[in-house]
């Protein structure tokens, strides 16, 4: 068996806000969490030294990002509770000095430089809803740039400081990309002309070198697919086509390649590609469906460390190689740099300790199991031990966008390293699988995802792989609310379940949010007054009379997405009714923990609540 809190304790570089690269792009800033915090480090691109801390200080610090023309400037988002109310700092690397440049707001972690390093875009939602804004760092002036009426969440500079990108959510879990022209009018405020604003599911916004263009991932059909709107001739090319979602553009400096990724299932690989014009008048598609490191035709080339999840693919200044981020259950998050030219990898931080041996640490494989009512293969993630049948964990992700792929995880390997069957489903709501799979839970939230749970423990026992009355279930997040849902709706599949992070009532829980979650909420389950009956029917807190076994809670009182409110209600009631309860609140965490003794001994209690029902 694997050491849990060794397990917990092997840093990664932060791998889904970003990195940033110096002026001239020899050196390379990233968020690592290294000594257990998440600080601020820098080295350069050749792995020629160690990397280096940059200014620790108080908070966990995300997104370093270097001004434009100064290397020893450099800006991130700090977070210094744990409820996500990110700050934006501008920290100088000669006199050590950092100031905090928005103290009283609430932020999203994306922000972008003017590109000529006087001002700063950024998102807050000081208005109520997150909306852009623009401070100028000579003046100290701040104006409003971009109100839309729905959350922003991203904000893209040109290269030539004319345009403004702005992703922001729209309907469903869907987002839009809205290009704004951004200059002085003679009164001195800002004035914003909107010239494409897409109807599709858009996201991913990239600038071309000489900002003409801008690539960015949209769906067609079923999958995301990566597109090119020419600013010039409002024309509109489409670069990628076939099955799995290709995301994440970036430019190469002359504009003549893009790099993205390229997703199937539960992994990824980077892709390579010409950027080409219309070709006799007609979009480009290209055939995209290639494996590996080979070329496929006409142009596009795939590379891969291994099976695994890429992120945030970069081109370096001299067009010649990749900067990324690599992951998979045998390597947490690290920076990884890729030579177009020899195709060979070179790893620039190592987070994996030399006492633990990658194979030691199990890895899963992809199965579908059938759905319970329409027949419909589910996916998912399985570690099967070698005797079987076994005590049983269902291991909901959250999101619900999201989906379990071949990720790092302590977590789910400490629990297959004790001969445990770990079952993760990608139920009806996750990603990567299409379109109308990820579509299918809106307005049916915790009802078709939780049937296909369900269906999951059901395929367990009919398989031979769990022993029957040995299953447990746990979650995090919406994981967490579904575990609490299938406990309510599904009560003899389970020996015991435990959510963290969870919520149980959508009413109150939407009361408690943020403006752009409860958004969220009602893009996706409605109006709570027009859908009473459904919010009602779906929150697992009304019906807790119907739980048969142990629930654990654990939760974070400065919660902004599930609130710790919330959690303390169900714990009452659950108690009333005479339930069996065990509850954990960590009063200074929020929804994902950063304190690593918080995160040590919440885990440690989730996992050793399990072992005590699965293994009397």
């Amino acid at each position: 068996m694997i050491n849990l809190e060794r397990l917990l304790r092997v840093p990664r570089v932060e791998a889904e806000i970003g990195f940033g690269l110096a002026p001239g792009g020899a050196i390379v800033a990233f968020s690592w969490n290294l000594t257990g915090r998440w600080e601020l480090y820098t080295c350069p691109i050749t792995g020629s030294t160690a990397p280096q801390p940059v200014l620790p200080g108080p908070g966990s610090r995300f997104n370093p990002q270097f001004s434009p023309v100064n290397p020893k400037i450099l800006a991130c988002v700090a977070d210094f509770d744990g409820g996500e109310s990110y700050h934006l700092l501008l920290l100088n690397l000669v006199n050590g000095e950092t100031v905090d440049l928005t103290p009283g707001d609430v932020l999203q972690p994306s922000f972008a430089w003017s590109p000529d390093g006087k001002q700063i875009a950024f998102i807050s939602n000081r208005s109520g809803c997150f909306s852009v804004y623009c401070l100028d760092l000579e003046n100290h002036r701040e104006d409003l740039v971009c109100t839309r009426g729905q959350p922003a969440c991203e904000v893209t500079w040109s290269p030539d400081g004319r345009w403004l990108a702005v992703t922001a959510e729209t309907g469903g879990s869907d987002f839009g990309i809205s290009l704004l022209e951004f200059k002085v009018s003679r009164s001195g405020t800002f004035e914003n002309r909107e010239i494409f604003d897409s109807l599709l599911n858009a996201k991913d916004p990239a600038w071309s070198p000489d900002s003409q263009k801008l690539a960015f991932s949209a769906t067609l059909d079923e999958f995301a697919q990566i597109g090119v709107f020419d600013l010039v001739s409002r024309q509109l090319d489409w670069l990628t086509a076939g099955a799995g979602d290709k995301t994440s553009p970036a430019w190469d400096p002359k504009g003549k390649r893009l790099v993205y990724l390229h997703s199937s299932g539960v992994s990824n690989r980077l892709a390579v590609c010409a950027s080409r014009r219309r070709i006799g008048g007609k979009p480009v598609n290209w055939d995209d469906s290639g494996a590996g490191s080979t070329s496929v035709k006409p142009g596009a080339s795939h590379y891969s460390i291994a099976p695994g999840i890429h992120q945030r693919p970069r081109f370096t200044s001299d067009e010649q190689s990749l900067l990324f981020l690599f992951e998979n259950p045998q390597n947490p998050p690290d920076l990884w740099q890729l030579s177009l030219v020899t195709g060979a990898f070179t790893q620039l931080t190592r987070s994996l300790p030399a006492g633990i041996d990658q194979n030691d640490l199990p890895l899963p494989v992809e199965i579908l199991y059938p759905a319970l009512e329409d027949g419909l293969q589910v996916p998912a993630l399985l570690h099967r031990p070698e005797n079987l049948p076994a005590p049983a964990v269902v291991n909901l992700h959250g999101g619900p966008n999201w989906h379990y792929s071949l990720d790092w995880n302590p977590f789910m390997s400490h629990l297959a390293s004790r001969g445990w069957v770990v079952l993760a489903p990608n139920y009806r709501g996750s990603t990567g699988y299409g379109r109308a799979w990820q579509a299918a839970s809106r307005y049916d939230l915790g009802g078709c995802d939780a049937r296909d749970v369900a269906a999951g423990a059901e395929y367990l026992l009919s398989a031979g792989l769990a022993e029957p009355g040995r299953i447990v279930i746990t979650g995090r997040s919406h994981g967490g609310y579904l575990a609490m849902t299938c406990l309510t709706q599904y009560p003899d599949l389970w020996v015991a379940g435990s959510g963290e992070v969870p919520f149980f009532d959508w009413f109150s829980s939407h009361a408690a949010s943020r403006t752009d979650l409860q958004h969220w909420n009602i893009e996706n389950m409605g109006n709570p007054l027009e859908n009473e009956a459904l919010w009602h029917e779906r929150s697992p807190y009304f019906y807790l009379d119907r739980v048969a076994a142990p629930v654990q809670i654990i939760c974070g009182g400065l919660d902004p997405r599930c609130p710790a409110v919330d959690s303390i209600a169900a714990h009452d009631k659950l108690l009333s009714l005479g339930k069996t309860v065990d509850f954990l609140l960590y009063p200074d965490e929020g929804h994902v923990f950063l304190k690593m003794e918080n995160i040590l001994e919440a885990e440690n209690r989730r996992v050793e609540f399990l072992a005590r029902y699965l293994q009397s």
